[in-house]
């Protein structure tokens, strides 16, 4: 059992955006009782042409010094210019210059520190505890963006650990995260096809190879709405996840639907969530309409 919620306000980056780090620790804190073993947050800003945004697990002390200094030598390898950096909690996150391939220099970075995540627009923060730890930590409330996804986790499948915390990053292709309630039981053969085809895994969590499926489709230039059609199909098991970009946010539910949602929707945002109460905390002494998105089925929406 774990908590999902995802938030995307519909314009230009203005009004109620600036509340998006707000919003989803609110909607996380109503489903907290899903999930007290570890928390997360998806959040996407505007892009800064020619830019990239990175996180690392890093560690604390000795250990965080040597892995940034490594960090550090393979963005110099690839010409990437710092443009600022900073330690928080047990994350280094730097924004520095970069024009070259994505996806190899995230798999050969790998080799020195535990990606969190890579993107122009994308900064995914997690760490084990509840929603308001992770904020007391890394200031999640501050953050202003377009829209967003968080996670509180129940952990069934694999340690209490920061790196096996949601949500997770498609390694190597920036801008894309996804949480999952669920299990998918075809796991291992679905991540053994990817990586015949050089794709890397850095986690044995199931929820990882559905951020690596959907990437793989959309760099295929299938639109995320056909991807999220086929992987009803694709992925075994009993599964209700979110999807975002840099533009879009977009969910699909298995057909046995054992894993709940729930959405609202009106002109300026759209949000989902695992129970109502998350989406009561938007809104709080107001009578919402929301739906729960039948079996089987799949939706985006577009910035």
């Amino acid at each position: 059992m774990c908590g999902l919620a995802g938030i995307l306000y519909k314009g230009s980056g203005t009004g109620r955006s600036s509340s998006t780090g707000t919003a989803l620790l609110d909607m996380l804190d109503g489903c907290q009782h899903r999930g007290p073993d570890s928390t997360g947050f998806a959040l996407y800003g505007e892009p800064v042409e020619g830019q990239l945004r990175a996180r690392f697990f890093v560690g604390t002390g000795d250990q965080a010094d040597t892995a940034i200094a490594k960090i550090r030598t393979v963005l110099a390898n690839y010409s990437a210019d710092i443009v600022e950096d900073e330690v928080v909690g047990n994350n280094y996150r730097v924004v520095f210059q970069f024009s070259g391939d994505v996806q190899k220099l995230s798999y050969d970075v790998e080799h020195v520190a535990k990606v969190i995540s890579i993107g122009k627009s994308l900064e995914i923060l997690k760490d084990v505890g509840t929603a308001h730890q992770v904020d007391d930590i890394y200031h999640v409330q501050s953050f202003s963006g377009t829209h967003g996804l968080g996670h509180v986790r129940l952990a069934t499948e694999s340690d209490v650990r920061p790196e096996a915390a949601h949500p997770f990053w498609a390694t190597g292709f920036a801008d894309i995260a996804i949480v999952h309630n669920g299990q998918i039981t075809n796991y291992w053969k679905m991540r053994r096809r990817l990586e015949q085809r050089d794709f890397v895994f850095n986690t044995s969590n199931d929820s990882e190879l559905i951020a690596v499926y959907l990437a793989d489709k959309l760099q295929q230039d299938i639109s995320l709405e056909s991807a999220l059609e086929t992987s009803i199909d694709d992925l075994d098991g009993t599964f209700s996840f979110l999807v975002s970009t840099r533009t879009e946010i977009g969910y699909a539910k298995d057909r046995l639907a054992m894993k709940p949602m729930v959405m609202f929707e009106n002109d300026d945002m759209v949000a989902i969530a695992s129970e109502e109460v998350s989406l009561n905390k938007l809104f709080p002494g107001q009578a919402l309409s929301t739906m729960e998105p039948a079996p089987g089925t799949f939706q985006t929406w577009h910035r």
